[in-house]
């Protein structure tokens, strides 16, 4: 694993402004109706069950090899029709239900030994232009690689979602998503027309239910559950409908985001052979109060993105990367000032390199670990402000602790503001319209040794980051709370979190109760849980 952390690969893509998290495969057509191609009959719903040679091709699709389930059953499903029938049967039969749409959730949600049916849509995966909404309809089996392709290719726009192009858009539009392009366009939430949804609100009967933005919309509260909610909590989403606030008239290629035709961006390198304790706290206090001093949206430096790549030393080095649209005049001159001042008094040798690429060449950069199947932990924070030096010691003890074994360890930093938070906190599900940085903590081990030691090594680095409040990021003046397309079961678990706060607060913060009433109106019987879902009111 040396050099290949579990998300390495992440300079190459979001280097070229990559934005994937949000997957859907791309027919091009403009037909309104939900089959795979609107043009020819999809195929007929497959009940798959141990025995049958593509069942272990459907449960091995979780993207985290520490899960691994054995359900009944697994409804291989191609049209709302046929997941209509799916929740119904198993509503009937009073089985366990989960769904899977890209398969890359961080925890055990859908490989649970409690779930019997899974309702795999990755077979529909159409994307396209939907005239009677005036919207473009993303399946949620579709991957945001193939999202950005077709919407790109097709109408030369785009969604602000996250750098991996094998993510699903079912659970990443819901849980709020964001990625290169967030600090100028928002969360994907954000561009949320309408969602599509089948509902279980009424004892042993499934549904089909469409909630649009619009606030006379009956089904109002419905949407805004969909926008940072997360996946798995209140039915199964069969299509996104997106279109930005603001857009007017039927013309598709005006209704979303116009990405930038190429990225300029430049990658800073440090070998950990040449760093000392000081001069890494140095980089990164320089890091941290420079974007904390450039992260609104009316600064000069507002184009810029970056990702800060704290390898462990097993691997050699660590890079931060950051670009800008490659068409802005004065792009080279704010990364040329902007490695000044990351670099400055540090006392240790860097590289710098600047290029230009294709924003949808560099998007679609292949994810090496896209077929998935390393275990690993992933432990994640929303920072309102830079770490303290206090942290910045315990990431640089914790970083070069141990050896050849953590190569798959890593912390990652990604720079949130600008457009984002413009947005009130109560508009949409996500609250988390006050954050600068979005932080993963992460460490991946070969599969067949026990992974214990790599195990220890992340839930302590992060007790230890947050030692002043129970060990957890705990809302505060410093803090925001955590991200819930990054799930992670340990804030739940007293013995990792002291703080006395509950998990939702994490996540939701205010926003917690409003998602139990919607929770109490569309999924009463709770139907659609695991372990971090949305509870009724009383549970």
């Amino acid at each position: 694993m040396k050099d290949l952390s579990r998300r390495g690969f992440i300079a190459g893509g979001v280097a070229a402004g990559g934005a994937a998290a949000l997957t859907a495969a791309g027919t091009g057509t403009a037909a309104a109706d939900t089959t795979a191609a609107g043009c020819f009959p999809a195929p007929p719903a497959k009940d798959i069950r141990p025995g049958d040679p593509r069942y272990a091709e459907l449960t091995a699709r979780g993207y985290n090899g520490r899960f691994s389930g054995r359900p009944e059953s697994v409804r291989l499903v191609h049209r709302a029709d046929q997941v209509v029938a799916a929740v119904d049967d198993a509503l009937r039969t009073g089985r366990r239900i989960a769904v899977r749409s890209g398969g890359h959730c961080f925890e055990g949600f859908v490989d649970d030994p409690a779930v019997q049916v899974v309702v795999d849509v990755s077979e529909m995966k159409s994307v396209h232009y939907d005239p009677r909404h005036k919207a473009f309809a993303i399946e949620s089996g579709a991957t945001l690689g193939e999202v950005y392709r077709t919407l790109y290719l097709g109408w030369g726009v785009t969604v602000p979602a996250g750098a991996c192009p094998g993510v699903g858009a079912g659970g990443h539009i819901a849980g709020g998503g964001y990625g290169g392009l967030s600090r100028h366009h928002g969360f994907v939430a954000d561009h949320l027309y309408g969602v599509e949804v089948v509902v279980a609100d009424r004892p042993g009967r499934a549904r089909l239910v469409t909630a649009t933005r619009d606030p006379a919309d009956p089904h109002h509260d419905l949407w805004w559950a969909h926008t940072g909610g997360g996946g798995g909590n209140f039915g199964v989403v069969t299509r996104y409908l997106m279109r930005s606030p603001g857009a007017r008239g039927d013309d598709p290629t005006t209704l979303l985001p116009k990405p930038p035709a190429t990225i300029r961006s430049v990658t800073i390198g440090w070998s950990w052979a040449d760093m000392t304790e000081a001069a890494f706290v140095r980089i990164l206090r320089n890091h941290g109060t420079w974007h904390e001093r450039e992260s609104a949206a009316d600064s000069r430096y507002a184009p810029l993105s970056a990702w800060l790549i704290l390898n462990h030393r097993a691997n050699g080095r660590f890079t931060l990367v950051a670009n800008v649209d490659g068409s802005l005049p004065h792009g080279a001159q704010l990364l040329d000032e902007y490695v000044a001042a990351i670099t400055a008094g540090t006392g240790v040798r860097h590289e710098a390199e600047q290029a230009t690429a294709l924003w949808m060449k560099s998007t679609l950069t292949t994810d090496p670990y896209a077929g998935g199947g390393y275990p690993f932990k992933s432990k994640a924070a929303l920072l309102r402000k830079a770490w303290t030096e206090t942290q910045i010691r315990t990431l640089h003890r914790c970083l070069t602790s141990s050896g050849g074994e953590h190569q798959g360890s890593a912390v990652y930093l990604s720079t949130l503001g600008g457009r984002i938070n413009t947005v009130p906190a109560s508009a949409t599900a996500i609250p988390h319209r006050d954050s600068l940085f979005s932080a993963s903590y992460e460490t991946s081990w070969w599969p067949g040794i026990s992974g214990d030691e790599q195990l220890a090594w992340v839930r302590e680095l992060y007790r230890d980051l947050y030692a002043d409040t129970g060990g957890v990021p705990v809302p505060d003046a410093a803090n925001g709370g955590a991200y819930i397309n990054y799930p992670d079961v340990d804030l739940a678990d007293p013995r990792w979190n002291t703080s006395g706060v509950p998990w939702h607060t994490f996540y939701y913060r205010d926003n917690y109760p409003r998602l139990q009433q919607v929770k109490a109106r569309w999924d009463p019987a709770d139907v659609f849980r695991h372990a971090l879902s949305v509870r009724p009111p009383g549970r």
